[in-house]
Protein backbone atom coordinates (compact mmCIF):
# COMPACT_ATOMS: atom_id res chain seq x y z
CA UNK A 1 0.00 0.00 0.00
CA UNK A 2 1.20 3.18 -1.00
CA UNK A 3 0.46 5.97 2.01
CA UNK A 4 -0.97 9.65 1.65
CA UNK A 5 1.38 10.41 4.18
CA UNK A 6 4.65 9.56 2.40
CA UNK A 7 4.08 12.65 -0.45
CA UNK A 8 5.67 15.60 -1.00
CA UNK A 9 4.12 18.39 1.49
CA UNK A 10 3.21 21.85 1.35
CA UNK A 11 0.74 24.83 2.15
CA UNK A 12 -2.18 25.54 0.29
CA UNK A 13 -3.05 29.04 1.81
CA UNK A 14 -3.28 28.05 5.69
CA UNK A 15 -3.99 23.87 4.99
CA UNK A 16 -1.21 21.15 5.47
CA UNK A 17 -1.11 19.54 1.82
CA UNK A 18 0.16 16.30 1.73
CA UNK A 19 2.71 14.68 3.50
CA UNK A 20 -0.32 13.70 5.98
CA UNK A 21 -3.36 11.64 6.26
CA UNK A 22 -6.15 14.58 5.80
CA UNK A 23 -7.82 14.73 2.81
CA UNK A 24 -9.59 17.84 1.75
CA UNK A 25 -12.75 18.22 -0.21
CA UNK A 26 -12.58 20.23 -2.66
CA UNK A 27 -15.43 21.70 -5.42
CA UNK A 28 -15.77 23.95 -8.36
CA UNK A 29 -17.90 26.91 -9.55
CA UNK A 30 -20.29 27.22 -11.55
CA UNK A 31 -20.86 30.83 -11.81
CA UNK A 32 -18.80 33.21 -14.34
CA UNK A 33 -15.62 34.29 -11.66
CA UNK A 34 -16.29 37.80 -13.44
CA UNK A 35 -19.65 37.74 -11.67
CA UNK A 36 -18.19 38.40 -8.26
CA UNK A 37 -20.96 38.25 -6.02
CA UNK A 38 -22.97 35.56 -7.55
CA UNK A 39 -19.36 33.74 -7.17
CA UNK A 40 -18.75 34.98 -3.83
CA UNK A 41 -22.07 33.65 -2.60
CA UNK A 42 -22.18 30.29 -3.84
CA UNK A 43 -18.47 29.98 -2.59
CA UNK A 44 -19.88 30.39 1.02
CA UNK A 45 -22.42 28.17 0.18
CA UNK A 46 -19.95 25.51 -0.40
CA UNK A 47 -17.96 26.27 2.18
CA UNK A 48 -20.90 25.77 4.51
CA UNK A 49 -21.43 22.50 3.62
CA UNK A 50 -18.15 21.57 3.99
CA UNK A 51 -16.16 22.37 1.24
CA UNK A 52 -12.77 22.88 2.02
CA UNK A 53 -10.73 23.58 -0.98
CA UNK A 54 -12.70 25.82 -4.05
CA UNK A 55 -11.65 26.01 -7.79
CA UNK A 56 -12.96 28.35 -10.09
CA UNK A 57 -12.81 28.91 -14.19
CA UNK A 58 -10.50 31.61 -15.27
CA UNK A 59 -11.37 31.85 -18.92
CA UNK A 60 -10.83 35.51 -19.73
CA UNK A 61 -8.97 39.01 -17.85
CA UNK A 62 -12.37 39.86 -16.45
CA UNK A 63 -12.23 36.48 -14.28
CA UNK A 64 -8.49 36.85 -13.40
CA UNK A 65 -9.06 40.13 -12.09
CA UNK A 66 -12.04 38.90 -10.21
CA UNK A 67 -9.83 37.38 -7.53
CA UNK A 68 -8.61 39.93 -5.66
CA UNK A 69 -12.34 40.93 -4.63
CA UNK A 70 -13.59 37.23 -4.30
CA UNK A 71 -10.22 36.49 -1.99
CA UNK A 72 -11.44 39.52 0.65
CA UNK A 73 -14.35 37.88 1.02
CA UNK A 74 -14.11 34.13 1.41
CA UNK A 75 -12.23 31.93 3.87
CA UNK A 76 -11.30 28.83 1.80
CA UNK A 77 -7.95 28.56 0.08
CA UNK A 78 -9.23 29.52 -4.10
CA UNK A 79 -7.38 27.57 -6.33
CA UNK A 80 -7.91 29.14 -10.35
CA UNK A 81 -8.35 27.11 -13.12
CA UNK A 82 -5.38 27.77 -16.49
CA UNK A 83 -5.38 27.04 -19.96
CA UNK A 84 -3.12 28.07 -22.58
CA UNK A 85 -2.95 31.38 -22.00
CA UNK A 86 0.29 32.07 -19.35
CA UNK A 87 -1.15 35.95 -18.75
CA UNK A 88 -4.38 34.67 -17.14
CA UNK A 89 -1.98 32.42 -15.26
CA UNK A 90 0.27 35.22 -14.07
CA UNK A 91 -2.47 37.73 -13.21
CA UNK A 92 -4.75 35.05 -11.42
CA UNK A 93 -1.29 34.67 -9.33
CA UNK A 94 -1.10 38.67 -8.55
CA UNK A 95 -4.74 39.07 -7.40
CA UNK A 96 -4.35 36.20 -4.98
CA UNK A 97 -4.89 32.49 -6.38
CA UNK A 98 -3.74 29.84 -3.53
CA UNK A 99 -2.91 27.40 -6.15
CA UNK A 100 -3.57 27.12 -9.74
CA UNK A 101 -4.17 24.50 -11.87
CA UNK A 102 -2.23 24.41 -14.81
CA UNK A 103 -0.57 21.95 -17.68
CA UNK A 104 2.43 23.94 -18.70
CA UNK A 105 2.64 21.33 -21.69
CA UNK A 106 -0.02 23.53 -23.68
CA UNK A 107 1.99 26.89 -23.30
CA UNK A 108 4.92 26.96 -25.42
CA UNK A 109 6.30 29.70 -24.49
CA UNK A 110 9.24 28.81 -22.05
CA UNK A 111 9.92 32.18 -20.67
CA UNK A 112 6.04 32.48 -19.69
CA UNK A 113 6.27 29.36 -17.77
CA UNK A 114 9.25 30.50 -15.86
CA UNK A 115 7.60 33.48 -14.82
CA UNK A 116 4.69 31.74 -13.49
CA UNK A 117 7.22 29.55 -12.02
CA UNK A 118 8.86 32.40 -10.02
CA UNK A 119 5.99 34.15 -9.27
CA UNK A 120 4.65 30.56 -7.20
CA UNK A 121 7.58 30.33 -5.50
CA UNK A 122 7.66 33.83 -4.20
CA UNK A 123 4.31 33.66 -3.08
CA UNK A 124 4.43 30.07 -2.05
CA UNK A 125 1.39 28.84 -4.09
CA UNK A 126 1.34 25.63 -5.38
CA UNK A 127 0.71 24.31 -9.05
CA UNK A 128 -1.63 21.42 -10.15
CA UNK A 129 -0.88 19.46 -12.84
CA UNK A 130 -4.66 18.06 -14.35
CA UNK A 131 -4.12 15.39 -16.99
CA UNK A 132 -7.09 14.24 -18.51
CA UNK A 133 -7.60 10.83 -20.32
CA UNK A 134 -10.27 12.81 -22.74
CA UNK A 135 -7.08 15.36 -23.95
CA UNK A 136 -3.87 13.55 -24.30
CA UNK A 137 -1.29 14.46 -26.57
CA UNK A 138 -1.53 13.03 -29.84
CA UNK A 139 1.11 10.83 -29.58
CA UNK A 140 -0.19 9.41 -26.46
CA UNK A 141 -3.12 6.71 -26.05
CA UNK A 142 -6.06 6.39 -23.85
CA UNK A 143 -4.13 3.44 -21.16
CA UNK A 144 -2.39 4.14 -18.03
CA UNK A 145 1.22 4.52 -18.73
CA UNK A 146 0.53 6.90 -21.46
CA UNK A 147 -1.59 8.91 -18.69
CA UNK A 148 1.30 8.91 -16.57
CA UNK A 149 3.60 9.55 -19.64
CA UNK A 150 1.56 13.11 -19.99
CA UNK A 151 1.85 13.63 -16.53
CA UNK A 152 5.91 13.40 -16.98
CA UNK A 153 6.20 15.58 -19.82
CA UNK A 154 4.61 17.97 -17.23
CA UNK A 155 5.93 17.56 -14.61
CA UNK A 156 9.54 17.83 -15.77
CA UNK A 157 8.92 21.07 -17.14
CA UNK A 158 8.20 22.17 -13.31
CA UNK A 159 11.26 20.16 -11.81
CA UNK A 160 14.07 21.33 -14.62
CA UNK A 161 12.89 24.89 -12.71
CA UNK A 162 13.08 23.83 -9.59
CA UNK A 163 10.15 23.84 -8.62
CA UNK A 164 8.36 20.79 -6.51
CA UNK A 165 5.31 22.11 -5.33
CA UNK A 166 3.45 20.24 -6.66
CA UNK A 167 -0.06 18.28 -6.71
CA UNK A 168 -1.46 15.77 -9.59
CA UNK A 169 -4.59 14.39 -10.58
CA UNK A 170 -5.31 11.90 -13.58
CA UNK A 171 -8.64 11.60 -14.09
CA UNK A 172 -10.66 9.67 -16.62
CA UNK A 173 -14.39 8.68 -17.34
CA UNK A 174 -13.99 5.30 -17.05
CA UNK A 175 -13.12 4.02 -13.70
CA UNK A 176 -11.07 1.02 -14.00
CA UNK A 177 -8.66 3.76 -16.52
CA UNK A 178 -8.81 6.36 -13.44
CA UNK A 179 -8.00 3.70 -11.25
CA UNK A 180 -4.74 1.84 -12.95
CA UNK A 181 -3.61 5.74 -13.55
CA UNK A 182 -3.35 6.94 -9.95
CA UNK A 183 -2.55 3.86 -8.80
CA UNK A 184 0.69 3.94 -10.96
CA UNK A 185 1.17 7.91 -10.78
CA UNK A 186 1.60 7.08 -6.99
CA UNK A 187 4.31 4.44 -7.72
CA UNK A 188 5.94 7.07 -9.99
CA UNK A 189 5.74 10.31 -8.39
CA UNK A 190 6.26 11.42 -4.95
CA UNK A 191 3.42 14.29 -5.34
CA UNK A 192 0.07 14.56 -3.27
CA UNK A 193 -3.25 13.80 -5.50
CA UNK A 194 -6.26 15.55 -6.32
CA UNK A 195 -8.57 12.33 -6.73
CA UNK A 196 -12.07 12.11 -8.83
CA UNK A 197 -13.31 10.62 -11.54
CA UNK A 198 -14.43 13.54 -14.63
CA UNK A 199 -17.43 13.53 -16.47
CA UNK A 200 -19.17 10.76 -14.18
CA UNK A 201 -22.62 12.29 -15.17
CA UNK A 202 -25.58 13.44 -13.46
CA UNK A 203 -26.42 13.54 -9.68
CA UNK A 204 -27.42 9.96 -9.64
CA UNK A 205 -25.28 8.26 -12.36
CA UNK A 206 -22.46 10.30 -11.49
CA UNK A 207 -22.84 9.82 -7.92
CA UNK A 208 -22.99 6.32 -7.92
CA UNK A 209 -19.95 6.04 -11.06
CA UNK A 210 -17.88 8.64 -8.73
CA UNK A 211 -18.53 6.65 -5.25
CA UNK A 212 -17.28 3.35 -6.51
CA UNK A 213 -14.43 5.14 -8.36
CA UNK A 214 -12.98 7.42 -6.14
CA UNK A 215 -13.64 4.96 -3.11
CA UNK A 216 -11.58 2.65 -4.70
CA UNK A 217 -8.42 4.52 -5.37
CA UNK A 218 -8.76 5.91 -1.96
CA UNK A 219 -9.00 2.45 -0.42
CA UNK A 220 -5.13 1.97 -1.98
CA UNK A 221 -4.12 4.84 0.86
CA UNK A 222 -3.61 7.65 -1.77
CA UNK A 223 -5.36 10.97 -1.99
CA UNK A 224 -4.81 14.06 -0.72
CA UNK A 225 -8.12 15.83 -2.27
CA UNK A 226 -11.02 15.00 -3.72
CA UNK A 227 -13.69 16.41 -5.99
CA UNK A 228 -16.87 14.50 -7.01
CA UNK A 229 -17.53 16.08 -10.55
CA UNK A 230 -21.40 16.23 -11.13
CA UNK A 231 -23.66 17.29 -13.97
CA UNK A 232 -25.67 19.54 -11.11
CA UNK A 233 -25.27 21.78 -8.30
CA UNK A 234 -22.14 21.80 -6.68
CA UNK A 235 -23.63 21.52 -3.54
CA UNK A 236 -24.22 18.11 -4.27
CA UNK A 237 -21.00 17.45 -4.96
CA UNK A 238 -19.46 18.52 -1.13
CA UNK A 239 -22.28 16.61 0.31
CA UNK A 240 -21.12 13.60 -2.16
CA UNK A 241 -17.49 13.98 -1.16
CA UNK A 242 -18.53 14.05 2.87
CA UNK A 243 -20.47 10.68 2.76
CA UNK A 244 -17.85 9.27 0.78
CA UNK A 245 -15.27 9.68 3.36
CA UNK A 246 -17.50 9.55 6.18
CA UNK A 247 -18.69 5.85 5.00
CA UNK A 248 -15.09 5.08 4.63
CA UNK A 249 -13.86 6.09 8.08
CA UNK A 250 -11.60 8.47 6.53
CA UNK A 251 -13.22 11.44 8.03
CA UNK A 252 -14.82 12.83 11.43
CA UNK A 253 -17.39 14.94 12.85
CA UNK A 254 -19.96 14.09 9.78
CA UNK A 255 -23.15 12.82 11.18
CA UNK A 256 -24.73 9.68 9.89
CA UNK A 257 -27.93 9.09 9.18
CA UNK A 258 -29.46 5.65 8.81
CA UNK A 259 -32.83 5.40 7.92
CA UNK A 260 -34.84 1.98 6.98
CA UNK A 261 -36.25 1.07 3.49
CA UNK A 262 -40.27 2.10 3.42
CA UNK A 263 -42.72 -1.10 3.38
CA UNK A 264 -46.22 -1.22 4.26
CA UNK A 265 -45.96 -1.45 7.84
CA UNK A 266 -45.18 2.47 7.82
CA UNK A 267 -48.12 4.48 9.25
CA UNK A 268 -46.73 7.66 9.00
CA UNK A 269 -45.00 10.36 6.26
CA UNK A 270 -41.59 9.21 7.00
CA UNK A 271 -39.31 10.38 3.46
CA UNK A 272 -40.13 14.05 4.06
CA UNK A 273 -38.71 13.28 7.34
CA UNK A 274 -35.85 11.57 6.57
CA UNK A 275 -34.83 14.22 4.10
CA UNK A 276 -34.83 16.98 5.94
CA UNK A 277 -33.23 15.78 9.09
CA UNK A 278 -30.56 14.30 6.33
CA UNK A 279 -30.01 18.00 5.01
CA UNK A 280 -30.14 19.12 8.98
CA UNK A 281 -27.03 17.03 9.30
CA UNK A 282 -25.18 18.72 6.99
CA UNK A 283 -24.50 21.26 8.51
CA UNK A 284 -23.76 19.68 11.76
CA UNK A 285 -20.24 18.90 12.67
CA UNK A 286 -20.69 16.23 14.81
CA UNK A 287 -19.64 12.64 15.29
CA UNK A 288 -23.06 11.09 15.73
CA UNK A 289 -25.71 8.80 14.55
CA UNK A 290 -29.15 10.01 14.28
CA UNK A 291 -32.12 6.90 12.67
CA UNK A 292 -34.84 7.75 11.26
CA UNK A 293 -37.07 4.43 11.03
CA UNK A 294 -40.30 3.48 10.25
CA UNK A 295 -41.89 1.23 12.65
CA UNK A 296 -41.70 -0.52 15.89
CA UNK A 297 -40.05 -3.47 14.21
CA UNK A 298 -37.01 -1.63 12.74
CA UNK A 299 -37.24 1.18 15.24
CA UNK A 300 -35.00 0.71 18.71
CA UNK A 301 -33.74 -2.84 18.04
CA UNK A 302 -32.60 -2.34 14.59
CA UNK A 303 -31.51 1.14 15.37
CA UNK A 304 -29.90 0.75 18.91
CA UNK A 305 -27.03 1.83 18.35
CA UNK A 306 -27.89 5.60 17.34
CA UNK A 307 -26.90 8.18 19.61
CA UNK A 308 -30.83 9.09 19.02
CA UNK A 309 -33.70 8.30 17.25
CA UNK A 310 -37.47 7.94 16.07
CA UNK A 311 -39.93 4.97 15.19
CA UNK A 312 -43.12 6.00 13.75
CA UNK A 313 -46.52 4.68 14.57
CA UNK A 314 -50.14 6.24 13.42
CA UNK A 315 -49.64 9.64 13.87
CA UNK A 316 -46.72 9.68 16.12
CA UNK A 317 -43.46 8.79 16.74
CA UNK A 318 -41.35 7.21 19.84
CA UNK A 319 -38.01 9.12 20.49
CA UNK A 320 -35.33 6.79 21.45
CA UNK A 321 -32.01 7.15 22.26
CA UNK A 322 -29.05 4.66 22.52
CA UNK A 323 -32.07 1.72 22.19
CA UNK A 324 -33.66 3.44 25.12
CA UNK A 325 -37.51 4.75 24.38
CA UNK A 326 -37.26 8.49 26.06
CA UNK A 327 -41.21 9.29 24.78
CA UNK A 328 -43.55 9.89 22.55
CA UNK A 329 -43.56 12.79 19.59
CA UNK A 330 -46.74 13.45 17.92
CA UNK A 331 -46.07 13.33 13.81
CA UNK A 332 -46.03 16.95 13.61
CA UNK A 333 -43.57 17.83 15.98
CA UNK A 334 -41.09 14.85 15.14
CA UNK A 335 -38.72 17.30 12.84
CA UNK A 336 -38.76 19.96 15.23
CA UNK A 337 -38.25 17.51 18.55
CA UNK A 338 -35.33 15.70 16.62
CA UNK A 339 -33.46 19.02 15.19
CA UNK A 340 -33.57 20.23 19.16
CA UNK A 341 -32.29 16.49 20.43
CA UNK A 342 -29.45 17.02 17.55
CA UNK A 343 -28.42 20.47 18.86
CA UNK A 344 -28.62 19.11 22.64
CA UNK A 345 -26.14 15.65 21.71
Amino acid sequence: MILRNETVNFKVKNLDFGGNDKIYIQSMTNTKTSDVIATINQIKALEQAGCEIIRVAIFDERDALAIKEIKQNINIPLVTDIHFDPELAIKSILNGADKIRLNPGNISDKEKIKEIVNLCKTRNIPIRIGVNSGSLPKDLTKCPPDIIEAARRHVSILEELNFTNICLSLKASDIDLAYESYKLAAETFPYPLHIGITEAGTAFSGLVKSSIGISKILDLGIGNTIRVSLTADPILEVKAAKEILKDLKLKTNIPNLISCPTCGRIQYNMIPIAKEIEDYLSHVNKNITVAVMGCAVNGPGEAKDADLGVAGGKGEAILFKKGKIIRKIKEKDIIEELKKEIDNL
